[in-house]
């Protein structure tokens, strides 16, 4: 496999807890300084991605059971990583993802309690065992968070139960314990206030990002 020369980050959190507002903020600065970067979001990214990301997300689909839904994330994630973020990565370009394989441990490997190892097996099939260099996990109180998702229009995962939500809660501060790469954020203050913890965490890794 070539080299990846570029600078993978990604941004997790449960429902609500401002992630995808920070992945902005922070690209727009990146950009405004002369970094090449790259946004992407989970599911998504791609054509496919989209796709799948439609099924997924689609309220109307509550018979889905957890096994198809945890496959058909991996899916819409293999073609993602195959047709985005590593050719970015071998540009040397700073790739942004909203969401990436942390969620579907918190999510389905913890909250639907499907296990971390078969998370973890296709991560290696799917993403090859790609890995962030830094991931920004954004911590919000659930009523906080789903008050926030409520207000957009919510998904069908933002539907379930209240305490599935607290479950993938759990689940992140448990993922930040055992992970170094991971930064537990806090997401209840303004936005401009978290932006700067988000901003303190990213700034020493750009010193060897091209740009």
């Amino acid at each position: 496999m070539t080299e990846r020369r570029g600078l993978f980050l990604t941004f997790e959190g449960p429902d609500g807890s401002g992630k995808s507002t920070q992945m902005r903020l922070l690209a727009k600065k990146l950009a405004a300084m002369g970094y090449r970067v790259v946004e992407t979001v989970e599911p998504g990214g791609t054509r496919i991605g989209e796709q799948i990301r439609r099924i997924l997300l689609e309220p109307e689909h509550r018979e889905m059971c957890a096994r198809t839904e945890l496959l058909l994330y991996f899916a819409a994630r293999a073609q993602n990583v195959e047709e985005r973020i590593e050719p970015a990565l071998r540009e040397g370009r700073i790739v942004l993802s909203d969401r990436y394989t942390d969620s579907t441990m918190a999510y389905q490997g913890f909250a639907r309690a499907l296990g971390a190892e078969v998370v973890e097996q296709l991560h290696r099939i799917a993403c090859g065992g790609l890995q962030p260099h830094l991931t920004l996990c954004y911590d919000i109180d659930v009523e906080t968070g789903l008050a926030r998702a409520r207000r957009r229009g919510m998904n069908r995962m933002e539907e379930q139960a209240m305490e599935f939500h607290r479950r993938v809660r759990e689940a992140y501060h448990e993922i930040a314990r055992r992970e170094p790469r991971v930064r537990l954020i806090d997401g209840a203050p303004p936005i401009e206030k978290v932006f700067e913890a988000t901003w303190g965490a990213v700034e020493p890794l750009l010193a060897g990002a091209q740009r």
